[in-house]
């Protein structure tokens, strides 16, 4: 059974898909309540270290000078990784990617493959194209394999089921694998996960994962996690097949020390993950006997050449910018339409699009800044937003297609006004007669017709004032001092 597939190109634009998140109350109950217990352990955890700004300034460093030297970082990856026995191959897109990945799982003999929690295969929309293939995918992660059961969409990074409760899990269990009696414990859940996952770890010989962080210095890879199902995953398989983005490459082995430490604090509010998985391509005796990694693009290069957004790919994938935004608290991560989610996916998405999709994302902000404050490496996600709404503007409003855009001949109008003093207070006269049949008792507007309603839709309107300071300013120096 798979999941549904997020794809950016056909979901709903961000303030019809939010309109319909926000009339859903268990949904922004079960959001607020995850959100709020994450943001408190990570609270505590991060006040804990004295350096925290010190850490955060480092991690930052490290990408920062990564992004600028990506070419050279890649190639020695991929030197050292060979070198120690691995494969590397070379994706350009998410069909080359998924192309790479099908083929390598059939020539294992495999119609199954075990998974690792990976939000690069639900980028490129691996588990459709498998299952197409004849190949069958277990998602391994207790979130994943909820969401998989209840074909499911992710709606968070690192807690893919976020907005499912304790029942709705224990009824998705029931159903998908027909049990007459389970308990809505935690530990009655988990132990029913457990041993529906037993019987795949130990069957199934082809595993795929994603990767936290790829290591140039040594060819090695890195996976943090905290069920245990990773290990699993990566030494019980005998072909181990890899999919990471061409941005998460490290340096130095050394860097991993700042990295470990700024991931699980501002990921799931813990000193360290359970799990670090470490492995440098094949060993005999030890683990799968085949490791193939594909490096994925997808237009990340094209975000690495735009100078303004070029921060976008120092991400590390820990969310805690959509713990924090109190946007995605009210609306979930399905609103976004993408499997990245929050802010971080209000600036990747409409980039991994090339600017052609997803376009409402960069809007889905209140540029509070909070996103800022919480991000580990610094990313300034709200002038990334401001970057891409620009870029917005100027994709909607090029050549012909901007003689017909109204929000566009809307600025147009209002810039001839506001250029002449004689049409602004024209413009002001007409607005007072205009506004007379929709201004309450109470000197507010509570309505506005046609597109204008967008803005009363949530908020009331003040009435323009009977004289503006100009005219109060003019009628004072003509009655006098």
């Amino acid at each position: 059974m798979s999941q549904t597939a997020l794809d950016p190109r056909t979901a709903s634009a961000f303030p019809i898909a939010a309109k319909a998140a926000i009339a859903d109350s268990q949904l922004q109950k079960n959001v607020r309540h995850a959100t709020e217990v994450i943001q408190r352990k990570r609270a505590a955890v991060v006040g804990e270290i004295p350096d925290w700004q010190q850490l955060r300034e480092a991690g930052r460093a490290i990408r920062e000078h990564t992004m600028a030297h990506l070419d050279f970082y890649l190639q020695e990856f991929e030197r050292n990784c060979t070198r120690a026995g691995g494969v590397v191959h070379w994706a350009r897109d998410a069909s080359e990617a998924r192309q790479i990945i099908v083929d390598l799982a059939k020539a294992s003999g495999s119609d199954e493959v075990i998974k690792i929690k990976s939000m690069t295969t639900e980028e490129i929309q691996l588990n459709p194209a498998l299952e197409a293939a004849g190949i069958h995918a277990f998602e391994t992660d207790l979130a994943e394999l909820i969401i998989q059961l209840g074909q499911d969409r992710p709606s968070h990074i690192v807690v893919p089921a976020l907005h499912k409760n304790r029942q709705q899990i224990r009824e998705i269990f029931r159903r998908e694998m027909h049990l007459t009696e389970l308990g809505e414990r935690p530990e009655d859940l988990a132990d029913a996960a457990r041993t529906f996952l037993r019987d795949r770890f130990l069957r199934v010989k082809t595993g795929v994962s994603g990767a936290n962080f790829l290591i140039a210095e040594t060819g090695g890879v890195c996976v943090v996690e905290s069920e245990g199902n990773g290990r699993m995953c990566l030494t019980l398989p005998e072909t181990l097949i890899t999919v990471a983005g061409i941005d998460k490459i490290l340096p130095r082995f050394q860097d991993l020390e700042v990295m470990l430490q700024l991931l699980p604090r501002s990921a799931t509010g813990e000193r360290m993950n359970p799990y670090n998985s470490i492995w440098t391509g094949v060993h005999a005796n030890d683990g799968p006997r085949a490791f193939h990694i594909v490096l994925l693009d997808n237009a990340r290069t094209s975000i690495l050449a735009d100078a303004e957004a070029r921060e976008t790919l120092h991400c590390i994938r820990c969310a805690a910018c959509q713990n924090a935004c109190p946007v995605y608290r009210q609306t979930g991560g399905h609103a976004y339409g993408s499997v990245y989610a929050g802010p971080i996916g209000a600036i990747l998405t409409p980039q991994l699009q090339q600017m052609e999709h997803a376009q409402s994302l960069p809007y889905a902000s209140s540029l509070c800044g909070a996103c800022y404050e919480v991000c580990p490496v610094k990313i300034n996600i709200p002038e990334v937003l401001i970057h891409l709404r620009s870029q917005v503007v100027s994709h909607n409003t090029a050549g012909i297609a901007g003689l017909f855009d109204g929000e566009a001949i809307a600025m147009k109008a209002m810039a001839a006004v506001f250029r002449s003093e004689r049409r602004f207070r024209a413009a002001q006269r007409l607005a007072r007669m205009a506004e007379r049949p929709l201004v309450g008792k109470d000197g507010w507007i509570g309505w506005l017709p046609g597109p204008l309603g967008g803005w009363t839709e949530m908020r009331d309107l003040q009435a323009m004032p009977k004289q503006s300071f100009r005219e109060w300013w003019e009628k004072r120096g003509a009655d006098g001092w």
